[in-house]
């Protein structure tokens, strides 16, 4: 198959590489360029760079970088002429190619060859669907009759397979596929020869079945499931595709392909659990829909959607035993840091049977209004009969909390415990002791985390995102603060066998530089009293500094504290300051340099939206790997969990 160098440059120069990437990826604009999680590998900080301006992409992660065709032929597993096809459909433009002869196929790569297998399959069971007499009769009556219209059969290229054992062998063994190619795929079924001598034999997987055609994230066909439509009690209700080179179920979103544009544009992604469900949603308007795939959801599956939206809503139909088994797919969601709600349906109607009772508008109104967050979802269904019943009700609280435990998010649990304790009337100090229980529990089985190292309670350790702007007072200008008031008030004093706190403070602070003017001032004013043998003290900015030090050095050394008359009365000691200066001195360098190197990495992230240049953003996220460790060197002795 020869395609013209015309043609590939005419597809070149049509191709929008954000356009092609943000149909499978969910991009945040930074600066001038776009930013995504890593598809290639499992990632909490984005790293996959798309830079317009020079048409390609460079994942950091993974060191993957190329254009729009490489990046479909990395992510979808795609050759150079298939991701080529894939643009000229999307964009318009018509390809001109010689048919391949059997011989041709035969030189293909296994996994190329199977890929064509499937899809000339999947085209095989449509036109059994519209054009055989058996086809019509049967399979596009039944779909007729589940309320499909013949644009949504269409649209998911559903299918029919003759109720004949080998019909689609010999069409596809006459097309020139070969047979062990047929079996590896699961379109048919082999027995071997028996050791009496009989024969090998074979037949079609589908045979006599409705098909559903499960396709990948670029819409090729890579296996199928498949409905019988007899009242036959000992064959199963579905069969479906084996595992094989190229389908892997627990990676596949049914209908993600016909979603995933829909999931992007409204940032949401409904969960269901059936073929139907997903159809007939679809159908009354709702798009941004898949299900699991013939499997219960996988972590593979989440990541899938969450490349396209953090937000998930998972519908479950109304049979409350089969909610609580599900549960486990909400709790993997949260493991994964998506946002989730639920809804269920009345009646035990699943998605599909409910479409068809109250007709798409009501079912789009009734969605939108009764999906709720996961919290006063299970707070409901775990809470039923357990208002007067204690062990029922502890047994909700430590559900609840253990799903809230999932939430890799520490502002995210903070805020939960806080509606959690609201809504089961509970105290909040209680339910945040059990939840550093969980996490301390889940840490000492994974060996990440030492007893000693978790004095505090882990949900007041969180550590600020660079997405959060606090109001708070800025904190590395605090630690400059106490560092300018150690310096003046201790200057003098040894610390760590008769080392002068002033020479410990100012070899520590050699190279780094303070943010705020008033701290720079009387920093350099210190240093230049040292360089003269003198060092100063409060006194001294206090007679000689301007109004505004004046000012600023009465505030630092008034203390704010007294110890209680109570405590002096009781005999409860108080260490003083001075007894231990240095502990203080120890802490204060540690947090300063803990807030700098935030700073700084604050400063690269800016940088890396205007940057256009992939050496520049290379060199400027190693710098800001490098700054990452520091920060976590910091932060254990100073008992800062970083999130």
């Amino acid at each position: 198959m020869k395609i013209s160098q015309d043609t590939i440059d005419e597809i070149k120069s049509r191709v929008d590489i954000v356009d092609v990437v943000g149909e499978f990826l969910q991009l945040k604009k930074v600066g001038i360029n776009y930013r995504a999680k890593s598809p290639f590998s499992n990632e909490k900080t984005p790293s996959f760079f798309i830079f317009p301006k020079n048409d390609n992409f460079k994942d950091f992660s993974s060191g993957k970088a190329g254009d729009a065709i490489t990046f479909l032929m990395e992510y979808d597993g795609l050759n150079y002429v298939e991701a080529i096809r894939f643009l000229a459909r999307k964009y318009g433009i018509e390809i001109q190619d010689e048919e391949q002869s059997p011989e041709q196929l035969q030189e293909q790569s296994e996994r190329e060859s199977l890929l064509i297998l499937t899809n000339y399959a999947k085209d095989h069971y449509v036109n059994n669907l519209w054009e055989h007499e058996e086809g019509k009769r049967i399979g596009l009556n039944y779909f007729k009759e589940r309320g499909f219209s013949e644009e949504t059969i269409k649209k998911f290229e559903l299918g029919y397979s003759l109720d004949q054992w080998d019909d689609l062998e010999k069409s596809a063994l006459k097309a020139g596929y070969k047979k062990e190619f047929l079996e590896k795929t699961g379109l048919i079924v082999v027995k071997p020869a028996s050791e009496e001598g009989g024969e090998e034999k074979s037949y079609d997987r589908f045979r006599g079945r409705v098909i559903f055609p499960i396709h990948n994230n670029t819409g090729k066909a890579i296996a199928f499931g498949a409905r019988i439509l007899t009242n036959d009690k000992k064959a199963p209700k579905y069969v479906n595709s084996p595992e094989s080179d190229i389908y892997h179920k627990s990676k596949i979103l049914y209908g993600i392909f016909q979603a995933r544009r829909a999931i992007r544009s409204q940032d949401n992604c409904y969960l269901v659990e059936g073929y139907t469900d997903v159809i007939s949603m679809h159908q009354c308007g709702v798009e941004n829909v898949v299900a699991s795939s013939g499997t219960s959801l996988t972590e593979e599956q989440i990541k899938s959607i969450g490349r396209l939206t953090e937000n998930i809503t998972v519908l479950f139909d109304g049979d409350e035993a089969g909610i609580k088994a599900s549960m486990r797919g909400i709790d993997m969601i949260l493991e994964q840091g998506l946002n989730v709600r639920a809804l269920v349906f009345p009646d035990g109607d699943d998605p599909d049977s409910y479409a068809k009772k109250v007709g798409a508008f009501n079912f789009r109104e009734y969605i939108k209004e009764n999906s709720r967050d996961f919290l006063a979802f299970k707070t409901e269904l775990f809470s039923k009969g357990a208002e007067r019943d204690p062990i029922k009700k502890a047994e909700t609280i430590n559900n609840i909390v253990g799903s809230i435990a999932k939430i890799p998010d520490p502002v995210k649990r903070t805020v939960y415990i806080k509606e959690t304790s609201v809504q089961l009337n509970i105290d909040e100090d209680v339910l945040i002791a059990e939840l550093n229980k969980i996490i301390l529990q889940r840490r000492r089985q994974k060996g990440q985390t030492r007893p000693e190292q978790l004095t505090e309670p882990m949900i007041e350790l969180i550590e600020e995102r660079e997405s959060q702007k606090r109001e708070e007072v800025d904190s590395l200008k605090l630690q400059e603060r106490e560092c300018i008031r150690l310096l003046i008030c201790y200057g003098f004093n040894e610390i760590e066998n008769k080392y002068r706190l002033h020479d410990h403070y100012l070899e520590e602070l050699e190279g780094l530089e303070f943010t705020d003017g008033l701290h720079i001032e009387i920093l350099e004013t210190f240093k230049r009293n040292i360089e003269k043998g003198d060092v100063i003290t409060a006194d001294y900015f206090i007679k000689n500094g301007s109004d505004k030090v004046k000012k600023y050095v009465i505030d630092l050394i008034s203390d704010q504290y007294e110890v209680s008359e109570n405590w002096k009365r009781y005999s409860i000691f108080v260490p003083r300051e001075i007894d231990v200066l240095d502990n203080s001195v120890y802490t204060n360098l540690l947090r300063f340099k803990f807030n700098r190197i935030k700073k700084l990495i604050s400063n690269i992230k800016e940088d890396l939206k205007e940057e256009t240049d992939m050496n520049k953003v290379e060199e400027l996220l190693k710098i800001q790997m490098e700054l990452d460790k520091a920060k976590l060197e910091f932060a254990r002795p100073l008992g800062i969990v970083i999130s």
